[in-house]
């Protein structure tokens, strides 16, 4: 890059993230990689890009290891229209030729059957959206899905699972499809934190898509919150009195000592401390 040449708006995006935003963004999405085995030499990553602020920073920090890499392996940068609106289609495209990200789009009509559907169609939307991104990506050869999931989703689904399903269960850095053999989930934002995703886009002058479902474009701000909304509410709180709550609910998934679970399961079984518990 010559010196003094004001930047393209896809060169600023990706050095701010290894400069500016070094240590909030570029440390801990490398930190995630290598500690989590994310990323390895001769991977063909599908990067799931829905058009949102999480998996567009996503794929350019993947872009950006990719140049730099010190071993080789591939990516595809897929987008899946679930039947977006004009409007959201050429955001996504927009964004996409600005970024210069190498995008590959294809079209599904998951909006017109969650349309339809009597029982929620936003769970039934993410099921659908998960199936056919793992299909695309089976055609395109790779064995590999990133999805743009942070660090704050990971702590609220900790806290979402406690809390409404009586369970102790987190949101994994990566795992294994259940249907597609020899494809793997991976999430490499796993370590960074929104709010940090949110300055970078803003520093970029950035807009990205939110849910862009019909649902979503047509819900009033006084409809009830969702669960994932009062998670990110009950953290802001308690984080007034102790500012590391959300740094302890990470790590405590981390530190699970089972001298100390009344009970738990491992591949689907149950065990119990009287198992080994010493009369």
């Amino acid at each position: 890059m010559e010196k003094g040449r004001n930047m393209e708006p896809y060169e600023k995006a990706e050095v701010s993230i290894v400069k500016k935003y070094r240590n909030e963004i570029w440390i801990p999405f490398i930190s995630a990689v290598k500690k989590y085995r994310l990323i390895e030499e001769g991977d063909k990553i599908a990067v799931c890009i829905s058009g949102g602020k999480d998996s567009t920073l996503m794929a350019k920090c993947i872009q950006r290891l990719q140049k730099y890499s010190d071993f080789p392996f591939s990516a595809e940068y897929i987008v899946m229209d679930p039947g977006y609106s004009e409007a959201n289609r050429k955001r996504i495209e927009a964004n996409s030729n600005a970024l210069h990200l190498p995008v590959r789009i294809f079209n599904t009509n998951i909006f017109e059957i969650t349309e339809k559907a009597d029982r929620s169609p936003c769970y039934l939307c993410a099921k659908m959206r998960r199936g056919c991104l793992y299909k695309h990506a089976c055609e395109l050869g790779c064995n590999k899905i990133a999805l743009g999931h942070h660090l704050d989703d990971v702590i609220e689904t900790t806290l979402m699972s406690m809390l409404y399903s009586a369970e102790i269960r987190t949101m994994m850095p990566k795992l294994h499809s259940a249907h597609y053999g020899g494809m793997e989930l991976i999430r490499p934002l796993y370590l960074v934190h929104e709010s940090d995703i949110i300055s970078w886009g803003k520093f970029n002058g950035l807009q990205f898509l939110r849910c862009a479902c019909q649902f979503t474009e047509n819900c009033s701000d006084g409809l009830k919150e969702s669960k994932r909304q009062k998670m990110k509410q009950l953290i802001a709180e308690l984080k007034q009195e102790n500012p590391d709550v959300d740094k302890n609910i990470f790590h405590s998934t981390e530190n699970v000592n089972l001298d100390t679970v009344v009970a738990y399961k491992k591949n689907g079984i149950f065990h119990s401390f009287l198992d080994n518990y010493a009369k």
